[in-house]
């Protein structure tokens, strides 16, 4: 199927008919991840949310971050 580009506000968007979004079992404000494939096209597929995946990037981010003095100890400092 041919599908029109469009422009969308300052954006450019593709209408996808309500056939083949019914088919994988998406609607409006699902999320999809694109990506490019080698020969030039596109392929949108939906993204699953991953509890699992997103606690673990959390974690990760979490003990990559610096643990420095807490906040309140310094301003309680600068107010003697």
């Amino acid at each position: 199927m041919n599908l029109l580009i469009s422009k969308w506000g300052n954006s450019l968007a593709v209408r996808i008919p309500a056939e083949y979004l019914r088919h994988v079992g998406l609607s409006e404000g699902d999320q999809v991840e694109a990506s490019l494939t080698v020969d030039g096209g596109i392929t949108l597929r939906a993204a699953k949310w991953d509890r699992r995946a997103f606690a673990e990037e959390i974690a990760h981010k979490r003990d990559a971050m610096p643990m420095t003095e807490p906040v309140i100890d310094e301003l309680r400092r600068g107010a003697r």
